[in-house]
């Protein structure tokens, strides 16, 4: 393992973009596209469409929650071993899920096992993609997240496929055997030693520091008020067009339009931040205020043309805001940190995404329309906006991957690189 005073910056660090790609994919992915047993596993089991729901929401929430604890493990034995634990478990839990005879085994198997996988596997790897590229970090997060949008594409009409022709517990097996391609992935992940890790300590000195450390509990207070309008239109706007009389494939349609910009909006975020001058959070106000801004426009919207603009720019700024977000932490708390502190903000974070949907349901059956639903979810993406702005970047003429703490000054002393050679392949 080389010693490096800063992120080499591409090298082996694409292998780890690839890594991520696929990763994204084969958690998020499989996620999105998870619903279509909704209905083989409400009839099998000949239970309530609620508690079945209960599946995929127990597994998210241990995927984020669980996120500081794949962090801690990665900082203490590296991303490598850590990820490929983790792909292991998310392919045993849907093995134990093709035998399930009840909803409590799925919860356990699907909600607990899966979701701890992917806990293991997610974060690390994002953390360690930061670690290997400076100046082409929101580009390679960008390339890294597209896997999520365009998964979501193939997934689904896969899924059901494979129910069509195994029946779900023959899904299961073979989806089973698609995410043990995680361990494969994390086997990509190759430590890297940065100048500034002896400096920053172990997990617990680290933890320490962030909850101290001003500018990233407001980056984390912005993060979890834009997770919190963020996801409302994947969740509510086909009811809102049924409510507009739309039939239901045309309003399902709508929605897979907002997941072609997606992938689109954050390849071309991520070149952006890389290629733009000035902080990645000034752009991440930006995508995250015009976001903010079209999902108040949805209830004034009523013909299909301007709801189509609409979820076309929805999708493109909603998926260029996702790359910068995950490349501001660097700069604010320094790549030595960054297992910890990604790990601390997306389990923060979740707690918005949790609620998003819920209050959004609320204002539909108070209100009698998602009118209020949509401009809440708008005026949380500006409040968050509004947060950004309070970030010391905001004062500074270029990015720095230098954390904005007193560790700075211990990083100004010279470490000695091996020789050319040793460890650069």
């Amino acid at each position: 393992m080389a010693l490096r005073a800063e992120p080499p910056d591409g090298g082996w660090g694409w292998m780890v973009v690839l890594s991520a790609f696929f990763q994204s994919a084969l958690v998020f992915g499989v996620l999105r596209s998870f619903g279509v047993f909704f209905v083989e596993f409400v009839a099998a089991f000949e239970e309530p469409a609620a508690r079945v729901s209960w599946i995929a929401s127990i597994g998210i929430a241990v995927q984020q929650f669980g996120s500081p604890v794949g962090s801690a493990l990665s900082t203490k034995f590296g991303p490598r071993p850590v990820v490929m634990a983790g792909g292991i478990l998310a392919a045993l839990g849907m093995l134990l899920a093709a035998f399930a005879t009840s909803l409590t085994h799925l919860y356990l198997s699907i909600g607990l096992l899966s979701g701890s996988g992917w806990a293991l596997t997610f974060t690390p790897t994002l953390a360690c993609l930061s670690r290997y590229f400076s100046r082409r970090r929101s580009l390679a997060t960008g390339l890294a997240l597209t896997g999520v949008g365009l998964s979501s594409f193939a997934f689904a009409p896969l899924f059901q496929w494979l129910l069509s022709q195994y029946a779900w517990r023959g899904a299961l097996l073979l989806v089973s055997a698609l995410s043990l391609h995680l361990v494969a992935c994390g086997a990509l992940l190759r430590p890297l030693s940065l100048a500034e890790d002896p400096v920053v300590g172990g997990p617990g000195a680290q933890l320490a520091n962030l909850l101290h450390h001003g500018p990233f509990l407001r980056y984390t207070v912005a993060l979890t008020l834009i997770n919190t309008g963020y996801f409302i239109p994947y969740v509510h706007l086909v009811a809102h067009l049924r409510d507009l009389d739309w039939d239901p494939l045309p309003a399902a349609f709508l929605l897979s339009v907002a997941a072609i910009s997606d992938p689109v909006g954050r390849v071309a975020s991520g070149w952006l931040g890389d290629a733009v001058p000035g902080p990645v959070a000034r752009l991440l106000m930006l995508w995250t205020t015009l976001t903010g801004v079209i999902l108040a426009l949805y209830p004034g919207a009523q013909a299909p043309t301007a709801l189509v603009a609409l979820t076309v720019a929805y999708g493109f700024t909603s998926g260029a805001l996702t790359p910068v977000a995950f490349s501001v932490l660097p700069e604010l708390v320094g790549t030595g940190k960054i297992y910890c502190g990604l790990g601390l903000v997306q389990m923060v974070e979740s707690i918005g995404g949790l609620l998003g949907a819920p209050l959004s349901g609320y204002l539909r059956d108070v209100t009698g329309t998602y009118t209020a639903s949509f401009v809440a979810a708008g005026a949380f993406l500006l409040a968050g906006s509004g947060v950004l702005i309070t970030l010391p970047h905001f004062c500074l003429s270029a990015p720095t991957s230098k954390p904005q703490d007193p560790v700075t000054e211990a990083l100004d002393t010279k470490v000695p690189l091996p020789r050319e050679g040793l460890g650069e392949d």
